[in-house]
């Protein structure tokens, strides 16, 4: 993702100065000895400190020479080093401002959160994520709140300022606000650095401070602009948080939102909204632009006239959206578990990246362990994930869930081999659902590249041992987590419904070997032909078609997602592609499927088209080649295989310059 950047008119404090409550440059402590021992600030969450979950002072690294502390990790679950920077209280309100330096090495990344309670393990206020070069701010619930970049292996300045108060949360890095929100968790107690996997980071000149808020009379405050998307072409409908920051109700104001030279006023009415009471109003609807384009969202006419500061009328901000590779689709396979207590994270972020990236996203729920699982599925991703809940972005390294942002934006940037069109026959009376995979090529491709296809259903439910969802996030101790935070642990089976649910993989996790020929050139297009029998529990109305290619590496290159009802629109392909303004191709078959003596070519042309065909080998050499001239109606052509060595071959078929293909296997 594109850095987004934003800006506020003037800051949103009343006085100008901090009571700095404590700083800490580690320069006072002994290199090489455990922090926790040396000071009543500094602690390990289990509240154990002087051993490895502690850590050490040291002299290696520093922004302000000569000390600093330094934490890593390389075991899946992060730690064990485990460090807690106590506030000494917990604070509600006024604007408490958190400050670290942090240094993190090459390639490695970074973590912490705010705890939201003095019993530490109960309350998560806020996450925080390093990694790439950016770092990502979530609540637990939402991700992306704040958005920024960062130089590996050189210090930067993080500061996090929270209005608790007002519920208005700010980040900056080296002094540039990275983004401004309204937080659903508006406690502080503590701040917890925990190494996760492929941690390493030091930290130097950790402060943090305190200052009370008095409101104003009469003030209304932007407090968030959400332009609706992340990717250029999207249709957005962007929304401004506005929160009333004074002590008098607002019953009216005008909202005007500027955005690529254009102006979307919009006017409130009949509303009232009390002190610190927030309302969120949706602008009229535009589309995301390509490129760096600034925004400013402007409140007036407050209460029918002018508020008691101006400083806070106005939020700008820059959005840089993605511009997503042509006929770009992402796939995200999540292993799950019905047993695993931390799994409805993973469920969250797959229903929130299917809000979000739906034209662009395919996300499908691989179970392990339970009544959904499909074994050949389960083993593939097995192989390919540290524990549960992960993820793998187009089958790039495993990430948690919550985590898939930075892969899922460089894929989609990524231009594929080919586009992918799924077709499909479906009978009520036997469930036989036949699929056609067809393959569109934009880019020269080969043999090594494969095609598979999954079936996935939504609204899975069911009941007995194995249905009920292990909850860790129950009661809310674990932090806010997509409304699993007020279900029970378990979750019941009455309860839960799984979606994105991968109920079969065809015909196998690694994809069809001999997919394509030996040489594919751009143009090209192939079809790859499968067939499902859905059991009678399965709801075809709620189920997903995902055909997709994998490249030689063994990462998805592209994909393309349909419903049934979708695929059938678009007509099952035989084998051949359907080329409506060329030509219309239908009911291609080759047979017998292996064939030894001889096979027969047989379909339908709708339109009067020079044809030619062609039978070529695994290595692409051309073995016969024949032209049939103007063709319309029927087709049907007898080839001798008699001579033929046993193998792989591909029937091509060109009809005015349309080249398509069917594979023959001779024995």
């Amino acid at each position: 993702m594109k850095k987004t950047t934003l800006f506020i008119a003037s800051v949103l404090l009343c006085s100008t100065s901090f009571a700095q409550l404590f700083s800490d440059n580690f320069d006072s402590y002994a290199v090489g000895s455990y922090l926790g021992p040396q000071s009543t600030t500094w602690s390990t969450w289990s509240g154990t400190e002087g051993n490895a979950e502690d850590a050490t002072i040291t002299n290696n690294n520093a922004n302000s020479a000569p000390n600093s502390i330094y934490l890593s990790s390389a075991v899946a679950g992060g730690g064990p080093q485990d460090v807690v920077l106590k506030f000494g209280q917990v604070y509600n309100s006024g604007i408490f401002t958190l400050e670290s330096d942090f240094y993190i090495n090459s390639g490695k990344n970074a973590y912490f959160n705010v705890q939201g309670s003095a019993t530490i393990g109960q309350l998560w206020a806020l996450n925080v994520n390093m990694d790439a070069g950016q770092v990502s701010i979530d609540d637990g619930n939402t991700p992306n709140l704040a958005v920024g970049s960062y130089t590996d292996a050189t210090w930067f300045t993080l500061k996090i300022e929270a209005n608790l108060t007002l519920h208005v949360w700010k980040a900056y890095i080296n002094g540039a606000l990275i983004g401004t929100w309204i937080n659903g968790v508006n406690t502080v107690a503590s701040a917890d650095f925990f190494p996760v996997q492929n941690s390493q980071y030091f930290m130097d000149n950790v402060s943090f401070d305190h200052q009370t808020y008095t409101l104003p009379n009469l003030n209304a405050m932007i407090a968030n602009v959400n332009m609706g998307g992340e990717i250029a072409g999207q249709n957005v409908v962007p929304k401004v948080q506005v929160i009333n920051a004074g002590s008098t109700a607002i019953t009216s104001f005008d909202v005007n939102l500027s955005y690529n030279s254009q102006n979307y006023p919009f006017s409130v009415t009949g509303v009232n909204i009390a002190s610190i009471g927030t309302y969120t109003v949706n602008m009229p609807a535009n589309v995301l632009v390509p490129g760096n384009q600034t925004y400013t969202a402007t409140i007036s006419n407050i209460n029918g006239g002018n508020d008691d500061i101006a400083g806070d009328n106005t939020l700008s901000g820059q959005i840089d959206p993605v511009v997503p590779a042509v006929g770009k689709m992402v796939v995200g396979e999540e292993g799950t578990g019905t047993w695993c207590q931390w799994c409805p994270r993973g469920a969250v972020f797959m229903d929130l990246f299917e809000t979000k990236y739906d034209q662009y996203w395919a996300g499908i729920a691989v179970h392990n362990g339970d009544p959904m699982t499909v074994t050949d599925y389960d083993a593939g991703i097995g192989g390919l994930i540290n524990g549960y809940p992960s993820a793998v972005v187009d089958r790039l390294p495993d990430v948690d869930p919550s985590g898939m942002s930075p892969d899922f934006f460089s894929r989609l940037q990524t231009p594929p081999v080919a586009t992918i069109v799924n077709g499909a026959t479906w009978d009520a009376a036997t469930r036989v659902l036949n699929v056609s995979v067809t393959s569109n090529f934009a880019l020269a491709a080969n043999s090594n590249y494969k095609v598979a296809c999954v079936l996935t259903e939504d609204e899975v439910t069911g009941t007995g041992n194995g249905w009920s969802q292990s909850n860790a996030y129950a009661g809310g101790n674990n932090g806010v987590m997509g409304g699993f935070e007020t279900l029970s642990n378990p979750v019941p089976a009455s309860t839960m419904v799984y979606d994105h649910v991968a109920r079969a993989i065809a015909p196998s996790f690694s994809g069809m070997p001999n997919s394509f020929p030996a040489t594919v050139t751009a143009g090209d297009t192939y079809t790859t032909n499968m067939s499902f029998t859905l059991p009678a529990e399965w709801d075809e109305t709620k189920m997903h078609i995902i055909g997709m290619i994998i490249d030689p590496t063994g990462k998805i290159d592209n994909a393309g997602r349909a419903t049934i009802t979708e695929a059938v629109a678009n007509g099952y392909v035989g084998g051949i592609t359907d080329e409506p303004t060329v030509c219309y191709w239908g009911g291609m078959s080759v047979y017998p499927n292996p064939a030894s003596s001889a096979a027969t070519v047989s379909l339908f042309i709708g339109e009067a088209s020079n044809v030619t065909m062609k039978l070529v080998d695994f290595a692409g050499k051309v073995v016969s080649e024949k032209e049939y001239g103007s063709v319309q109606g029927n087709f049907q052509v007898n080839v001798n295989t008699s001579n033929f060595k046993a193998g792989v071959y591909f029937v091509e078929l060109i009809a005015d310059g349309q080249k398509t293909s069917k594979k023959l296997i001779v024995e």
